[in-house]
């Protein structure tokens, strides 16, 4: 019990010190850089808990996908983040009034929790000892759930078509590719002989 305890308490220490400094962190590059180690010990605590497929997902969707994308974007945009901190002082007191309502959240959340007025066993469902987590979860997803993860999968592919549809939008500053008459294009088209006289260049 010693082993497991000890990994529990380094993998929470190191993924609440690093989602502390994704905050207060002063370059863009080293907050993501922090929140692709949060995730990754969040994915250690996973494992821990026996949700070995849940850390999988984390490490595969959110560190290999999600972090990644946000670290490019960040490298390769041109923002200047002193201005974007110019008007801290004057939304600080709507953010630590934020801060005070989410700590008071959870301080009720844990006081109800260790009263017992939340009976956790009788909100999740039971799982047999004899299949492992993940082909419990595919049974559940595709059995009770599935026409929720089959609206999931539209609602994706209906945003995936308006990003395509929005980026591909007719644009006049733009110049676009013309395969039809490219293909069409014969070489009479593409090509002109000319016999300039000596001393005299091309007119195009």
């Amino acid at each position: 019990m010693i082993l497991p305890a000890l990994f529990f308490y380094l993998f929470a220490g190191i993924c609440v010190a690093s989602a502390v400094m994704v905050i207060v962190s002063r370059n863009p590059v080293h907050s993501v850089l922090y929140l692709i180690l949060a995730f990754v010990n969040a994915s250690g605590l996973f494992v821990l808990m026996g949700a070995e497929f849940l850390a999988m997902i984390l490490i595969v969707v959110y560190v290999g996908a999600v972090a990644v994308l946000f670290l490019f974007v960040v490298m390769m945009l041109d923002i200047d983040f002193a201005e974007l901190r110019a008007g801290f002082a004057r939304y600080a007191p709507f953010g630590v009034l934020l801060v005070l309502v989410l700590l008071a959240e959870m301080i009720f959340a844990v006081a109800a929790w260790s009263a017992g007025g939340i009976d956790m066993a009788a909100k999740t469902a039971p799982t047999p000892e004899t299949i492992p987590n993940i082909e419990a979860i595919g049974i559940l997803l595709y059995t009770r759930y599935l026409f929720i993860f089959e609206g999931a999968g539209m609602v994706l592919l209906v945003a995936m078509i308006g990003a395509i549809v929005l980026t591909h939008r007719a644009r006049g500053d733009v110049r676009t590719q013309n395969v039809t008459r490219q293909v069409m294009r014969r070489p009479a088209d593409a090509i002109r002989k000319v016999s300039p006289p000596v001393g005299q260049g091309v007119e195009l």
